[in-house]
């Protein structure tokens, strides 16, 4: 885990932010001037004050100095902003990137929960490091130089003091910086256990109540928020010890150099001026050291949401990609598998597979759950990439093509299509989104949609709600299949495309299917008898086997 104050992988991947982040660092040395301007003018102010006397050009100076850090704090304020935002947006971009880059199986399970909450809460928890801990990183390096340069010149013994008692605040901070980053990774580790088990709680519901165990997974999500109630305590409790001897270390510091000061003051040997000048600016020499400690533990969190981001959404595909992909192939090629094996880290799911499929074949997918169907699709998806051996089109290895122009040439129905938060129209244009009206509505018609559209109170311009919330399993089938009907492609992956249908709705859908595969390279997984009628040939796969059944021998089963 990274434990410095700045990452410099922010500026190779932000380019964007590297503007805010000079600008921020030119204020905090305006700052820096300002402070000590400012010093110099109160002091020279009060020491003629005492003498009866009003210096107009100090009133004049101090004044000024006073406003111009207003203004210069309100701009390192939205300088910070704008560059936390700039920083959030690109790192969510470059997060929901490495998800097309790796596909969906590198996302399942507890990997998308965690995803979840980096891209949204801890993202978010950056506002506290740029707009907070940033800003006074960049002060506790000029205003202590800037502070330093002055006395030099004004009283030499108080900027010695002052330079042998500043290391002191970052180190007992750095001591400290420790055990609160151990505290904070813990409690991120908690953070994203909780909201990676949440989202399957969430996800699998419906079968948690059918087997009456929502109950007991509410007391597991109960225990582990209040670990995470634990952990943040802990947090919390660092910081506000670090804050403490922060404190205590800064006060005693100042009074190292206030102490021989007020006697040389009382002896004769310092003028008023330049004590009053060494007592105004020694609080500010130390003031952003302090500042910077306690904000740094206000961004922890922040922080290990920064490294993280930048760790994941920087690894590599399970197999890097060449430096120029090859042009993608024909989808109306013959596709063939080459002693194909995909392990994963628990079990193999294909072994050792060899298989030809010709242009124009219906082949048809059969076995039991697990067993390696859908991995077959995925590899001529790109979603899996084999272990060992290949997959080609037309002689040309898969792994080696442009993946998005492969992608166009292939129609997916998947077993549980996605459908978004838009119109039913923008629903079934997701992957031809500048297709005309009339091409619209004969995927419509083709996909049996027509009465589902007239019934919609809107017709296609209807907004459906979040997972093709308000439509029937049976009509959000055949919106999968009006995109693929739409998407026009040689090569056509359906997976189980009539599962958890009743016996109406897997008719309407099993005539949409067999208009779509005509003419067509089709690869159909199937549990039921009515999607292998049609079917060229049947392969059956078993325990990572694939093996070939003669149609009528399946259909009997």
């Amino acid at each position: 885990m990274n434990r410095r104050p700045f990452d410099p992988r922010l500026l190779r991947r932000v380019p964007a932010a590297r503007r805010d982040l000079a600008v921020l660092a030119a204020l905090g040395g305006l700052t820096a001037l300002l402070v000590v301007g400012q010093a110099t003018a109160l002091a020279t102010l009060l020491a003629t004050a005492f003498d009866g006397r009003l210096d107009t050009g100090a009133l004049a100076g101090f004044v000024a100095a006073v406003g111009g850090r207003a203004l210069v704090s309100w701009a390192q304020g939205a300088v910070a902003a704008r560059a936390a935002a700039t920083v959030k947006a690109a790192l969510r971009a470059d997060l929901l990137a490495a998800v097309g880059r790796h596909g969906p199986g590198w996302v399942a399970g507890q990997r998308a929960g965690r995803l979840a909450t980096l891209t949204g809460r801890g993202l978010d928890a950056l506002d506290a490091y740029f707009t907070g801990y940033l800003p006074q990183l960049v002060l506790s390096v000029t205003v202590p130089l800037a502070v330093l340069a002055r006395l030099v010149f004004a009283d030499w013994g108080s900027a010695l003091i002052i330079a042998l008692t500043l290391p002191l605040i970052p180190i007992f901070g750095a001591l400290l910086g420790w055990q609160a980053q151990a505290a904070t990774e813990r409690q991120w580790r908690r953070l994203s256990m909780l909201g990676g088990h949440f989202l399957d709680m969430v996800a699998g519901l419906p079968t948690l109540r059918v087997f009456g165990r929502a109950r007991a997974q509410t007391d597991v999500v109960r225990r582990m928020a209040d670990g995470h109630r634990v952990a943040t305590m802990r947090t919390l409790r660092v910081a506000f010890l670090s804050a403490l001897v922060l404190e205590l270390v800064a006060t005693l510091s100042v009074a190292l150099v206030a102490v021989p000061v007020g006697i040389r003051l009382l002896g004769g040997g310092i003028t008023l001026s330049t004590a009053l000048l060494v007592l105004l600016l020694t609080p500010e020499a130390y003031l952003p050291l302090r500042a910077a400690g306690s904000r740094f533990h206000a961004s922890m969190e922040g922080l290990t949401a920064l490294d993280e981001a930048l760790t994941v959404s920087a690894a590599p595909a399970t197999v890097a990609p060449t430096a120029t992909p090859a042009v993608a192939p024909a989808g109306s090629g013959e596709i063939r598998f080459e002693n194909v094996t995909v392990a994963y880290d628990r079990t193999t799911a294909l072994r050792d597979v060899t298989l030809t499929v010709r242009p124009g074949e219906r082949i048809a997918v059969v076995g039991p759950s697990g067993a390696g169907k859908s991995t077959l699709l995925g590899l001529l998806l790109g979603f899996v990439t084999p272990t060992a051996g290949r997959v080609t089109v037309d002689g040309v290895d898969l792994a080696h093509v442009d993946l998005d122009g492969w992608r166009r040439q292939v129609a997916w129905v998947p077993q549980r299509a996605h459908l978004f938060a838009a119109s039913l129209a923008d629903n079934i244009r997701l992957g031809a989104p500048d297709t005309p009206d009339a091409a619209l509505a004969t995927a419509v018609a083709d996909a049996a949609l027509d009465d589902v559209v007239a019934a919609l109170p809107d017709g296609l311009a209807t907004i459906l709600g979040e997972r093709g919330h308000g439509l029937s399993s049976g009509q959000r089938q055949r919106v999968a299949l009006a995109r693929a009907f739409l998407r026009d492609a040689p090569l056509v992956l359906l997976d189980e495309p009539t599962a958890r249908l009743d016996t109406a709705s897997e008719a309407v859908v099993l005539a949409a299917t067999r208009r779509l595969v005509q003419g067509r390279t089709a690869l159909l997984v199937a549990h039921r008898p009515a999607l292998l009628a049609d079917a060229d040939r049947i392969l059956r796969v078993q325990d990572g086997r694939v093996t070939e059944l003669t149609p009528a021998t399946e259909a009997a089963r």
